[in-house]
C-alpha cells in the first residue's frame, strides 16, 4: 500500500474518487492538517517571517544571487 497526497482541482474528481472508495479500490483520509487553512491562517502564520527593506536593497540582493549561478 502507497500513500499519495492529491490536490482536489474539480468537484467532480472528488465524487469520482469516493466511488473508488465504495468499490475498494481506495480509501479516502481526511488530511486536517491541510483542510481547514484558510486566507487569515496563511496570513498569520507568515506574518512576521520577512523584515521590510529598502527595494534597492533587495534589488540588490537578488542580483547578487542571480551572479552567483554564473
Amino acid at each position: 500500500m502507497r500513500t499519495i497526497t492529491l490536490d482536489i482541482l474539480n468537484e467532480k474528481a472528488l465524487s469520482l474518487l469516493k466511488d473508488l472508495e465504495l468499490l475498494k479500490v481506495i480509501r479516502l483520509r481526511k488530511d486536517s492538517a491541510t483542510s481547514n487553512v484558510t486566507d487569515n491562517d496563511l496570513i498569520s502564520k507568515y506574518k512576521g517571517s520577512m523584515q521590510k527593506q529598502p527595494i534597492s536593497d533587495v534589488d540588490d540582493q537578488l542580483n547578487s544571487i542571480r551572479n552567483e549561478w554564473e
